[in-house]
């Protein structure tokens, strides 16, 4: 059988990302330009500086990764941009390239499901995975808890019915004053402090979805009311929470469905907390997948491995396709 190369191109939020992946499971290269110091001035993306920055760096980070994987454009089977959800200037960016691409090199256009690329960065950092399997997204745009009953088939049991978890993290940290992007200095900062403040956890009756207001409010309320507070134990205290929050309704998911595989995806699976607390659940019964730590985040590579399973599975788009900011996991 004849080796499928994806070119993915991601640039759904402020990192302009492209990566040539071989047959949705092995990396030949996967560049990302970020633009993390260029937003971290502002406390978060601005959207239209992002969208300036993918336009000036998506066609020398494709050549870049062209060049890195060896191949030459003709070499690649099909061309895998983000078409949502994210912000709709910069997906347009990527996916307008794509779309020019695709055609220029006469090869067939499979636009992803950002949601979907979180998912299968597990595909690369583990060639024996296959679905089905439970999965705990999280991220900065969503928290969600999905069966995943195959490759292009996703069933979602429970979600966010305010704040991302990723979001979340970013406003404790600007209100205790850490910089853009937040999450993972609250975690570094957690491991100075003490989780010894008690802090209100919601969880739903007959629901596996989640809220993160009220947790992220009352720190708010703590460091403005309570000066002799340290920043680390609230840091701590919020980081424990929240992973509590996560693990009941993730053990209820589990029981629910009976699957004895769970899958970490999405920016905030790099939490070191989290991913500690998540593979102590791992038994006999139930093996537990994170991606690694560089594939958390957002990646081309994902893109590509999500691609290549949409391609064998007989999708494909054609250049009208727009970007979908708002786009759901179901739609694939």
């Amino acid at each position: 059988m004849k080796d499928i190369l994806t070119l993915g191109i991601e640039t759904s939020c402020d990192e302009t990302s492209v990566a040539v992946v071989k047959n949705g499971r092995e990396i030949l290269a996967n560049i990302i330009d970020t633009q993390i110091p260029i937003h971290e001035k502002y406390g978060g993306v601005v959207p239209e500086i992002a969208s300036r920055n993918h336009i000036e760096a998506i066609s020398r980070v494709t050549k870049y990764a062209i060049q890195k994987a060896g191949i030459t454009l003709n070499d690649i089977d099909v061309v895998t941009p983000t078409y949502g959800p994210g912000l709709v200037g910069a997906l347009l960016v990527g996916l307008s390239y794509g779309k020019a691409l695709s055609y220029a090199i006469n090869k067939p256009l499979v636009a992803v499901n950002h949601i979907h690329g979180h998912i299968a960065a597990n595909y690369i950092t583990y060639k024996e995975l296959k679905p089905p399997f439970l999965c705990l997204l999280i991220s900065g745009g969503n928290t969600l808890i999905i069966n995943v009953k195959d490759y292009v088939e996703f069933e979602v049991l429970g979600k966010t019915r305010d704040d991302a978890i990723g979001e979340a993290f970013d406003k404790v940290a600007r209100v205790v004053g850490l910089s853009y992007p937040g999450g993972p200095k609250v975690d570094k900062l957690a491991k100075e402090g003490t989780a010894n403040i008690n802090l209100p956890k919601t969880f739903f009756e007959n629901s596996l979805d989640f809220s993160f207001s009220g947790i992220k409010t009352a720190v708010i309320n703590i460091e403005h009311n309570n000066k002799n507070i340290k920043k680390e134990d609230l840091c701590a205290s919020y980081e424990k929470a929240v992973t509590e929050v996560l693990l009941q309704n993730v053990k209820k998911a589990l029981k629910q469905t009976g699957a004895n595989k769970l899958v970490l995806a999405g920016g905030v699976s790099a939490n070191l907390f989290i991913r500690e607390a998540f593979l102590n659940l791992q038994n006999e019964n139930l093996q537990v997948y994170m991606p690694d730590i560089k594939l958390c985040t957002d990646n081309a590579a994902m893109i590509a491995s999500a691609g290549y399973y949409n391609f064998i599975y007989g999708k494909k788009n054609n250049l009208d396709l727009n970007a979908v900011p708002n786009l759901k996991i179901n739609a694939y």
